[in-house]
């Protein structure tokens, strides 16, 4: 017998999910992140990677045969030569780096993805000025770093997560003009995503009762596992993550970048997967109801009718897709003393603003949608899936399998039979 682990390391907790070769669920874990400040993030990751191995039973444990992990696109951290973060890791949606987009602008080809305020590499750039640089040897993203954890290498990501560091996903090299950054740390070195990178640090396999052999593989981004966790296979057919943040993946024959609306693409094969990310999303949402209320309201809204409603709900000003803009006000107002009437309002904005994102892929060259796939906690909520149906005019869909750690597991199963 032969299993795999995906892990899922999204912003609200870390999920893991077992398969087996027939790719059905053998067991799934959890851990929610309790993080009061930044500065807590690093050990508040370590302690769920390994709670997310405890709770994995003994008997599918002596039977995993490789690993992947996920973690949000973007959300990155240096490193000394030993691996230990010399800082804060900045998080997906952190908008320091917009002051080192002249800098860019002057080396990168225009509208390039690394042009926006929360690229890896404007953040690697912003992270440069920091007196904590110096320590720094190794700059990795949130998946590489806790693939570390697992196998002790240094230094390894994949194209997926190097995506927004700059690395050329068509000649699979890091560009000339990154030479002319001057950028005194390693680089990783990067994989396809599942490629096997070692075996699981022995005293994991000792504790934990893994096989010897047990391979860790290069991982992705959540997003992307999400993606791959649904049935989408078609050019045409997306996948819409709806968790904290609102994600859109278009599966395309035709590579469209453009930095000016937050647009990148990622390899998918032979196929590109197309798409943006914006900071709207389940988060607003939660910030005005908890997830019981968000149930009973739903149910009293009619999806047929307008809200009359215009929002852009944000916890913040900023956004990346598909306005990109860091200072993006949020617009919340007017607020209805009706909280139903408020959370159509806020449901139907959302799915306008996903509806505009797709539009925008579209009219920017990339195939014409036919089907979206939702993953995501909003998956489950079935008045806001009739509200998405109304603004996207093509079936919304549940797949079978929502979560992104599924996704991570096909990833390592299908790297280590490669």
């Amino acid at each position: 017998m032969c299993f795999y682990l995906g892990i899922d390391f999204g912003t609200s907790g870390a999920r893991g999910v077992v398969i087996d070769e027939a790719e059905s669920i053998l067991q799934e874990v959890r851990h929610p992140f309790k993080v009061s400040t930044n500065a807590d993030l690093v050990s508040c990751w370590h302690t769920a990677l390994f709670s997310l191995l405890e709770q994995i039973s003994r008997e599918l444990r002596r039977e995993i045969r490789a690993i992947a992990i996920n973690g949000t696109s973007s959300t990155v951290l240096l490193c000394d030569a030993a691996g230990h973060p010399v800082d804060v890791p900045l998080l997906y949606n952190d908008g320091r780096g917009v002051v080192m987009l002249d800098r860019l602008r002057n080396v990168a080809p225009p509208n390039h993805t690394v042009l926006s305020a929360t690229s890896s590499l404007a953040k690697l750039l912003w992270m440069s000025q920091l007196p904590s640089f110096r320590e720094a040897r190794y700059f990795l993203h949130q998946a590489d770093w806790l693939a570390f954890l697992l196998h002790g290498q240094l230094g390894i990501s994949d194209y997926h997560n190097a995506l927004k560091l700059g690395y050329d996903v068509e000649a699979f090299k890091y560009p000339k003009w990154l030479d002319k950054l001057q950028i005194s740390i390693h680089l990783p070195k990067i994989l396809t995503p599942g490629h096997p990178i070692s075996e699981l640090h022995p005293e994991i396999v000792t504790h934990y009762n893994f096989p010897s052999d047990c391979l860790v593989c290069a991982g992705t981004t959540d997003s992307i596992a999400a993606f791959l966790a649904s049935a989408a296979k078609l050019p045409g057919e997306a996948v819409t993550s709806l968790g904290s943040t609102l994600v859109l993946k278009l599966l395309s024959r035709i590579r469209v970048e453009d930095s000016r609306y937050g647009i990148y693409s990622h390899r998918l094969g032979n196929l590109w997967l197309t798409g943006g990310a914006s900071n709207t999303g389940g988060a607003v949402l939660r910030q005005f109801f908890t997830n019981a209320e968000l149930e009973n309201y739903s149910r009293e809204i009619d999806a047929s009718k307008e809200s009359g409603l215009d929002y852009y709900p944000l916890l913040k000003p900023g956004d990346r897709f598909p306005i990109n803009d860091p200072n993006l006000p949020p617009r919340l107002e007017p607020h209805p003393e009706n909280p139903v009437e408020f959370l159509h309002g806020l449901l139907e904005s959302i799915a306008r603003i996903e509806a505009r994102g797709y539009e925008l892929l579209q009219e920017l060259g990339a195939d014409r949608l036919s089907r979206v796939y939702t993953a995501g906690g909003g998956a489950a909520n079935d008045t806001w899936t009739a509200i998405r149906g109304r603004y996207l005019q093509v079936p919304v869909m549940r797949p079978v399998n929502t979560e992104a750690a599924y996704g991570t597991a096909l990833l390592a199963m299908r790297g280590v039979r490669e």
